[in-house]
């Protein structure tokens, strides 16, 4: 086992903390033109300044994953590092590229999620390198565009590779518990269309909203029931959960559309074919019994995918030898064994386990909680724990 004052004489713990705020200061959201590509580069430019082969990749219009590796003594397992180079929008953040340290946090947009966990990913490919210690195989490090969307560069990734990886770790915010499976997501919306007229003939119309309130608690009783028929040990039951409504133009006017749209949450023993049939009987079933409506669903566009992929679930056995050394990792460096759980949210470990089947695991240092909030922010102690977990997952998966 590397002991932790070892890896940090070969490392800074002051440079994985001002490697989170060069990519913090570095816009990456969906306003910012190329969006990613510029933290890419700067990427690159750091592991060039440490002699680790890197390259820029196109996905698509100029914006850029970038892909690094180091090779091991002789070959062996291949171990994946992924992490996202985007961001949500700034929003109502105060100084959101400007990073700042206060109460022991490090404050600024993308700080936990993910830049935060890219920087001790990248750190710990460096100490890796400049320790020179001895092990059979291949470390990569993948920092890819657009999972805050559709997930174009993991998606551009997987479609490109020559050899899969063994395992994979996705470094999303999990406060270093160790998350083996996630619920899969899709945004729907439903449109309610009736008949719009003036309100002083209101008996002529068909008003969309007023069928929109019988209908929400139909599709809840209903969706309810398919939830409550299955449960998974560790993620628990899918959910349902109704975000928008808006229908009508005025008050004088009888409404002619109605415009729900919801997020499904599924286990692994479902799928997106499964839902859109749930989705496809609720609303026909309702139809038929409102004659005069027209009812129709569709999943959202941000959450349609390219070709045949979708946001399927994550679900890696616990006996997997990525989740085994992993795991260690985490005791070793932290003295405690870790919580063995699943993600709250969606990451792009559900296109590695779902589409090309590889042991995939979401772990990376901070709070998932401040994700996209005004006070986003990273646990310096964290972050600085989350090098020394990845230095020795890297380790113990390739010894």
């Amino acid at each position: 086992m590397l002991e932790q004052k070892d890896l940090w004489r070969y490392v800074d713990r002051d440079f994985v903390i001002e490697l989170t705020k060069a990519l913090v200061s570095i816009p990456s959201h969906k306003e910012v033109s190329r969006q990613e590509t510029e933290v890419a580069k700067f990427i690159k430019t750091v592991f060039e300044a440490h002699h680790i082969p890197s390259e820029i990749v196109e996905v698509e219009a100029g914006r850029c994953n970038v892909i690094a590796k180091l090779e091991g003594r002789a070959s062996g397992k291949r171990l994946l590092l992924n992490g996202h180079l985007d961001t949500v929008p700034i929003y109502g953040m105060k100084e959101a590229l400007t990073p700042v340290i206060k109460d022991g946090h490090l404050f600024g947009r993308g700080a936990v999620d993910m830049k935060g966990p890219i920087a001790a990913m990248i750190t710990a490919m460096i100490a890796l390198k400049r320790m020179n210690t001895p092990f059979e195989g291949s470390v990569q490090f993948a920092g890819v565009i657009d999972e805050e969307e559709k997930s174009l560069g993991t998606i551009h990734f997987l479609e490109n590779l020559e050899v899969i990886p063994d395992g994979v770790i996705v470094g999303e915010p999990t406060n270093l518990n160790l998350c083996v499976a996630h619920r899969g997501l899709q945004w729907i919306e439903i449109l309610i269309k009736g008949k719009t007229v003036h309100g002083g003939n209101q008996a002529e119309g068909l008003n969309a909203i007023s069928l929109m309130g019988q209908f929400i608690p139909y599709i809840e009783a209903e969706m309810k029931k398919y939830i409550d028929e299955s449960e998974h040990p560790i993620i628990g039951r899918g959910s349902f959960n109704i975000g928008t409504i808006k229908g009508g133009t005025q008050p004088s006017t009888v409404a002619g559309e109605c415009l729900m749209k919801f997020d499904r949450r599924w286990l692994p023993s479902e799928n997106l074919e499964m839902i859109m049939a749930q989705v496809e009987h609720i609303v026909k079933s309702f139809e038929q019994a409102h004659l005069g409506y027209k009812i129709t669903y569709r999943s959202m566009d941000e959450s349609i995918m390219v070709g045949d992929y979708s946001h399927e679930s994550m679900d890696t056995s616990v006996d997997a030898p990525i989740v085994k050394s992993v795991s260690k990792a985490i005791q070793d460096c932290t003295g405690e064994a870790p919580m063995i759980t699943a993600f709250p949210a969606w990451s792009d470990g559900g296109l590695f386990h779902h589409f090309k089947g590889i042991s995939t695991v979401v772990c990376g240092p901070g709070k998932l909680a401040t994700a996209h909030s005004d006070e986003e922010c990273i646990e310096i102690e964290s972050l600085l724990k989350g090098v020394e977990v990845y230095v020795q997952s890297i380790l113990e998966f390739l010894k």
